[in-house]
């Protein structure tokens, strides 16, 4: 693994000729994965959400049912002009482009979605991004993490190391964890409280 974070380069590759290079869109796996990682917030419905990393929109279409608002970004144009037409006839929705962790927004949060984007930083970059996820969390904020566990090529880490980046350095409370042959879920929460205990059945 190179020591360095994936660069636009990478990503341009991906989506020439391409508009869905991870087929998030028919691949059941990729529609299993997202409504896991739907089913796993706590919270039915939140003020804000940042998706960075968005991809083609795919995720940000369904977060955008969960939310007022809803942040997307991602680093390579292609990837925010189609989340733009996924998201066009949704006006609290918005995509725009950015590279992590230079181009952090100034928004505050009550959920913050890192899909498949982990692995793509250096640990010195993301441990940057960790640290403005907890500056820009609102009280009882959530962070959501979901990433492949197989070997990605060119990216500096591993989901293993992503996510165990997070359990170090975030400082708040783990509500879930879900893993599986091909993937980790993980979301933490700076209240602990459960489900239940929000609805006052504990």
């Amino acid at each position: 693994m190179s020591g360095q974070s994936v660069d636009n380069q990478y990503f341009d590759k991906l989506y020439e000729g391409n508009d869905d290079p991870w087929a998030m869109r028919h691949r059941w796996y990729e529609r299993r994965k997202r409504a896991l990682l739907l089913a796993c917030l706590p919270q039915e419905h939140y003020g804000s959400i940042f998706e960075p990393g968005c991809a083609n929109g795919e995720t940000s279409l369904a977060l955008a049912t969960r939310c007022d608002a809803l942040l997307s970004c991602d680093m390579n144009s292609r990837a925010v002009g189609l989340t733009q037409a996924r998201l066009s006839e949704i006006a609290h929705a918005q995509a725009r482009q950015a590279a992590l962790p230079a181009d952090w927004p100034s928004e505050r949060f009550d959920l913050i979605v890192l899909n498949e984007l982990g692995y793509y930083l250096n640990r010195a970059d993301f441990s940057k991004v960790i640290e403005h996820v907890r500056l820009s969390l609102n009280s009882g904020g959530q962070l959501v993490a979901c990433h492949w566990l197989a070997t990605i090529d060119g990216a500096p880490q591993t989901a293993e190391q992503v996510h165990a980046q997070l359990q170090a350095e975030l400082g708040m409370h783990k509500l879930v964890e879900h893993r599986e042959g091909d993937f980790l879920l993980e979301l933490w929460s700076r209240e602990p409280t459960t489900v239940a205990q929000h609805e006052g059945l504990h």
